[in-house]
């Protein structure tokens, strides 16, 4: 029923909007919990319907007797950015100054952490409109205003000062490079000229989420801040024999009148441009929307050939997860170490090395002993370059 709603829902049409992660549901309430995708083409928007443009970068709900629309919240209008809602909704029911309240909390990829009461789909933190830049190409427009959380991550727009190198040549190509491409802030257009997209649509979230603590009412997340530019590609001027080679090269953008290229700014060298940290792990109040600490999280140990543990903030793919004790634990960064940190504090309480990448969100479970277990897998991830493996380690907690 929800899938012939869904597909109802977006008028039948090819390309519309999908929900590429993975829903939630509540069934007391009756609800289950979509996050939603953009249609393709994700950085051109003249294709679309307004019936599409409704239900795009959003968390959708749908009654699970029915199938119909509950309520819809969207957290980018008229996306032009690929920043498709990435994550399974966490729920939690939160202690708020009006009472204990049914709470939904959704991380994107700009940053924003929505927190709404899952019944209603009314925001429990202010949602406020802010201005933001126009100047799409002929044919297409640029929302006005996009949506921000109170609570968020969403970083300082970058500056020339902020490009980074690992030579001093490297630091001044940047800084050109920088100069030469399109960049008024947060939902820069894509344009032909090149725009630097920050936070980048590898988000500041991805699917790896956030994990909710619903006993402190606490949420642990990996917010990573990596530059991408965006260039649209008109088709007559392309060979088209050479797109569709890779992860980061020219998308054909099938049916299209351009072509884009998305991928990290990076230097000549293939580090980052924008100067480093660009990986934290962060602890937010849900009582009150405030972030209670931040910290660098990661080092390049794996990422050089001479093996330096030197804490940089690196960036990461994964997700956490709690125990009831307050103990987080979680790999996602690119160097090959499975984490445990204190939920209070963030602080790093231990590490143990792993054969891969640990690209994937662990798990916890009692054994048949009742001893508590954490299971991550190591399969590595091509998209960060970090060890390709097939392992699935296990380790047993101590009393």
């Amino acid at each position: 029923m929800i899938q012939r709603q869904l597909a109802r829902m977006m008028c039948m049409r090819r390309g519309s909007p999908n929900s590429w992660s993975v829903a939630s549901a509540d069934e007391k309430l009756g609800l289950a919990y979509f996050p939603m995708g953009n249609r393709t083409p994700d950085q051109l928007g003249m294709y679309r319907s307004p019936a599409e443009e409704k239900y795009a970068t959003s968390v959708v709900a749908l009654s699970l007797e029915t199938g119909q629309v509950s309520w819809v919240q969207q957290f980018v209008h008229h996306d032009l950015w690929d920043m498709d809602t990435p994550a399974q909704p966490s729920l939690l029911d939160l202690d708020t100054p009006s009472g204990k309240q049914p709470a939904l909390v959704v991380p994107t990829k700009q940053g924003d952490v929505y927190v709404l009461n899952r019944a209603t789909g009314e925001p429990i933190f202010p949602i406020t409109e802010e201005p933001a830049p126009q100047g799409a190409i002929p044919g297409d427009y640029t929302a006005p205003t996009q949506p921000t959380s109170a609570l968020s991550f969403k970083p300082a727009d970058l500056t020339e000062a902020d490009m980074w190198g690992a030579t001093p040549l490297d630091q001044l190509l940047c800084r050109i490079e920088f100069k030469q491409l399109r960049y008024e802030g947060r939902y820069t257009p894509p344009s032909e000229q090149g725009s630097i997209v920050y936070p980048g649509n590898f988000g500041v979230f991805n699917w790896g989420s956030i994990a909710v603590d619903p006993k402190r009412q606490q949420m642990f997340g990996m917010p990573l801040y990596l530059a991408f530019t965006s260039t649209l590609v008109p088709k007559a001027d392309l060979d088209l024999s050479e797109t569709n080679k890779g992860e980061q090269g020219v998308n054909s953008n099938d049916g299209a009148n351009f072509a884009v290229q998305l991928k990290p700014f990076l230097s000549p060298l293939g580090v980052p441009c924008q100067q480093p940290p660009w990986g934290y792990v962060a602890g937010a109040d849900l009582k009150t929307g405030k972030t209670v600490w931040k910290h660098k999280n990661g080092t390049i140990e794996d990422m050089t050939p001479l093996k330096l543990p030197i804490e940089m903030g690196m960036p990461g793919i994964g997700g956490p997860v709690i125990t009831d004790g307050g103990v987080v634990f979680m790999a996602a960064a690119v160097d090959n170490y499975l984490r445990a940190y204190d939920m209070a504090t963030g602080e790093e309480l231990w590490k143990g090395r792993l054969p891969a990448g640990g690209q994937a969100t662990p798990m916890t479970y009692l054994n048949s002993k009742g001893e508590q277990m954490v299971v991550q897998v190591a399969g590595g991830h091509g998209s960060i370059g970090t060890t390709i493996g097939d392992y699935v380690v296990a380790y047993k907690l101590k009393k």
